[in-house]
């Protein structure tokens, strides 16, 4: 049934449109698809501020949050990166306020450790004081170091210049999902683990509502489900083809899968340390980064792929030696050795 909570691995999204639309078997006023970071928050929120509507979520895998929301650097950005009037800009250095805010005030394991941007030479500490302008006059604080004083406080370092996004932090994502999911719990939601969204359909007479086709990971039993109000669709890596079942062909997302690599010595780096960023933002860098525990793990690369299920994680020299000529660009002493493959995330 569709909110028992499943152990069985949910299979891929197949959709499909259908043309006539029987009597659902559950009616609720909102459809949250997906249960990363992003359904998780939404489903939070409606059950928080219309607690007199009914909201369920929608997981197709066994365990919530199991593909991007897991499987990343674990940073809080301060949104610095991207074009000063984009969507993303707002939204992360809105959301890096939000979250702060909503972390000092729970048990969620985090920590404002900054982020060091780190400069080779003079061209690129000029795209750096770009860098820093934008961010000034986006409201985010940075501040410059010269490449004596980093390479003091950092003594692995190697540095011109370093830029300082002091609000930049990391977080425990587990901790912060499993927060929100008790929090949609208590407020009245329910979730929907291993179920898949196959089809979706948009009424516009009468009520005009949704239609949503789930079929069950463990039984294959398929359940037709109304939504009163409102369907967000949250589902990531599949999101486009969740859009597509109301606008056909509409959307294509095109795929990159990023690997990280632990690193198996003793670091006394403390701070974030990512690269100048490549041309184009084609990628932020192969970036240092620290857990929760004060381990360095190093990553994401980029490789472009077809198939959003492929977390692939290279093991031979080559890829592992290509990783390292990009890590010792700024921290020379990487031993190479010591370099363990950890896991792979797709976005």
């Amino acid at each position: 049934m569709l909110l028992k909570r499943c152990s069985a691995l949910a299979k891929p999204y197949y959709f499909r449109t259908f043309s006539t639309i029987r009597t659902p078997d559950l009616e609720v006023d909102n459809v949250v698809i997906g249960g990363g970071v992003v359904g998780l928050s939404i489903a939070d929120m409606l059950t928080r501020e219309r607690p007199q509507e009914s909201t369920l979520l929608i997981e197709k895998n066994k365990r919530l949050g199991e593909e991007t929301s897991s499987r990343n650097s674990e940073v809080i950005h301060a949104g610095i990166y991207y074009p000063k009037d984009s969507l993303k800009t707002q939204l992360c250095i809105q959301g890096n306020r939000l979250l702060y805010d909503l972390l000092e005030k729970t048990n969620i394991p985090y920590d404002k450790i900054g982020k060091w941007i780190v400069a080779q030479s003079p061209t690129q500490h000029e795209y750096l004081q770009q860098l820093s302008e934008k961010a000034t006059a986006l409201g985010v604080e940075t501040y410059f170091m010269n490449g004596e004083k980093a390479m003091e406080l950092e003594p692995e370092l190697k540095a011109h210049s370093v830029l300082v996004s002091p609000s930049t932090g990391i977080i425990d994502s587990h901790a912060f999902m499993d927060y929100l999911e008790q929090r949609i719990i208590e407020q009245g939601g329910n979730i929907g683990l291993n179920t898949r969204v196959s089809g979706l359909q948009a009424t516009f007479t009468g009520d005009g509502r949704y239609f949503l086709e789930t079929v069950d990971g463990s039984s294959n039993a398929q359940l037709t489900v109304s939504a009163k109000h409102r369907v967000f669709n949250a589902a990531g890596l599949y999101a486009h083809q969740i859009s597509n079942c109301l606008m056909p062909d509409k959307y294509k997302l095109y795929y990159a899968r990023g690997h990280y690599y632990a690193y198996n010595a003793p670091s006394s780096i403390r701070h974030l340390i990512y690269p100048c960023p490549e041309k184009n933002l084609a990628g932020l860098g192969t970036h240092l980064t620290l857990d929760m525990a004060g381990k360095v793990k190093f990553g994401p690369d980029v490789l472009y792929i077809d198939d959003p299920n492929d977390y692939t994680l290279p093991d031979d020299l080559d890829h592992k030696m290509a990783f390292s000529r990009a890590i010792q660009t700024y921290l020379p002493g990487i031993k190479l050795d010591k370099l363990q493959p950890d896991y792979a995330g797709i976005r």
